[in-house]
C-alpha cells in the first residue's frame, strides 16, 4: 500500500516552510512597507520592484481551469527541472535511499539524484523503447523511492504502453513521476485526468514545447494536494518570477495561438516523417509522439553530427545512450529549417 508520510523524508515530515511577507498577507492595501522592497520603482519600462505571489496564484486558477483539475493540485517551479530536483529531495534519504530510471530517458533525473547522492537503479526498455512484463515486474520488486516515466519519452518520442503504466502506478511502493514534457503532441489525454484514482501519481508538464516558452523556464507538477503541499514548503519562497507569472498568463488567455503553433509542429513532424525515409543514409525513423524525431543512420551517425554542425545546424547526438546506437535526435523547426536540413541530409548523402 502507498503511504506518502513514511515515504517523506523524516526531517521534512514536521518542517516548517519560510514564511514570506506575501505569504503573511494576501489582498489589497495602499501602502506596503512589509517586505523590504524598493518602494520607489525599478528601471525600465515595466515595474517589478515587488516580490511575485509566492503561490503563483492566478497562473493556477487558469491552469487549473485548463487541466480540469484543482488548484491546489499544482506545483508551479523554475522549470520541470526545480520539480525533479524537489521531489528527490522530498523522499530520498542522502547516501541511503534510491531512485529508479528506465534508460533511455532524460538525463536530469540522474544528474539531480547525483547531486543529491542518491543511488540510481536502471531497467532498460525493450530494443523498442517500450515497456514490458518483465520490466514492470522489476518496477514493481525495487524499492526505490521513485520511479520516472517519461511519456513521450525523451530522447526516443514515443509513448509508453498505458496498461504498463497503470500496473506500475498500482504496484510500486514509492511516487510514480509521469514525465509529460511533450503530451501537447500526442493523441492521448494526460495522467492528469487520473490523480484522483492515484494518490502516488506526479505528472510534470512544461511550458517549454509546445507553448513555445522555454526562454521563462516554468515547469508545471500535477499531484494530490498532499504531495503539492510538501513541495510547497520546500521550494524557495519566490521561485516563479513575476514576469514568468505575466508572460504565462497572457498565454494562457491566447489559447488559439498555442494551437496553432502546435498544428504547425505536428505538420511540420509529419513533412519529416514522410522525407527522412527515403534518404539512403537512413536506416530507420522511429514513431514520435512528441515535436522531434530520433532517427538511426548509417554508416555514421558522429560524422554526419560534426557535416551538420559545420553547416550551422545543430541537432541532438544521442548515439552514445543505452538503445540509441547511431541515432541523431531532430527537433521540428520552421519550415524553412526543416527544408534546410533536409537538404543538408542530402547532401551528405551524396
Amino acid at each position: 500500500m502507498f503511504n506518502l508520510t513514511s515515504l517523506v523524508r523524516p526531517n521534512i515530515r514536521g518542517m516548517k516552510p519560510y514564511s514570506s511577507a506575501r505569504d503573511e498577507f494576501q489582498g489589497e492595501a495602499q501602502v506596503m512597507l512589509d517586505a523590504n522592497e524598493n518602494s520607489l520603482g525599478s528601471a525600465g519600462p515595466d515595474q517589478f520592484n515587488r516580490y511575485p505571489d509566492p503561490q503563483q496564484r492566478a497562473v493556477k486558477s487558469e491552469l487549473a481551469q485548463l487541466k480540469g483539475v484543482r488548484p491546489e493540485q499544482i506545483f508551479l517551479g523554475n522549470g520541470s527541472d526545480e520539480a525533479i530536483d524537489l521531489l528527490v529531495r522530498l523522499t530520498c534519504v542522502p547516501g541511503q535511499d534510491s531512485l529508479l530510471i528506465l534508460p533511455p530517458t532524460y538525463g536530469m533525473y540522474e544528474v539531480a539524484a547525483n547531486l543529491n547522492d542518491v543511488r540510481v537503479e536502471r531497467i532498460q526498455l525493450t530494443p523498442d523503447f517500450q515497456l514490458s512484463p518483465e520490466i514492470v515486474a522489476g518496477v514493481v520488486a525495487s524499492e526505490a523511492k521513485l520511479v520516472w516515466l517519461c511519456s513521450p519519452n525523451n530522447p526516443t518520442g514515443n509513448l509508453l504502453h498505458a496498461q504498463y503504466m497503470e500496473e506500475i502506478l498500482r504496484g510500486f511502493r514509492g511516487l510514480v513521476v509521469v514525465d509529460e514534457a511533450y503530451a501537447d503532441f500526442a493523441p492521448t489525454a494526460s495522467w492528469t485526468t487520473r490523480l484522483d484514482e492515484f494518490p502516488n501519481l506526479v505528472v510534470l508538464q512544461t511550458f517549454s514545447k509546445a507553448w513555445g516558452l522555454a526562454g521563462l523556464r516554468l515547469g508545471m507538477a500535477f499531484a494530490s494536494s498532499e504531495v503539492i503541499g510538501y513541495l510547497n514548503n520546500i521550494k524557495p519562497p519566490y521561485n516563479v518570477s513575476e514576469a514568468t507569472q505575466r508572460h504565462a498568463l497572457a498565454a494562457l488567455h491566447d489559447a488559439a495561438r498555442f494551437e496553432a503553433l502546435r498544428l504547425q509542429l505536428l505538420q511540420g513532424r509529419e513533412w519529416l516523417q514522410e522525407r527522412l525515409p527515403a534518404l539512403p543514409i537512413v536506416a530507420e525513423v522511429f514513431p514520435s509522439d512528441a515535436n522531434f524525431l530520433l532517427v538511426r543512420f548509417h554508416p555514421d551517425a558522429t560524422a554526419l553530427y560534426d557535416f551538420l554542425v559545420a553547416r550551422g545546424i545543430i541537432v541532438r547526438n544521442r548515439t552514445t545512450q543505452p538503445g540509441c546506437a547511431g541515432t541523431l535526435r531532430l527537433t521540428v523547426g520552421t519550415p524553412a529549417e526543416n527544408e534546410q536540413l533536409l537538404q543538408a541530409l542530402r547532401e551528405f548523402a551524396e
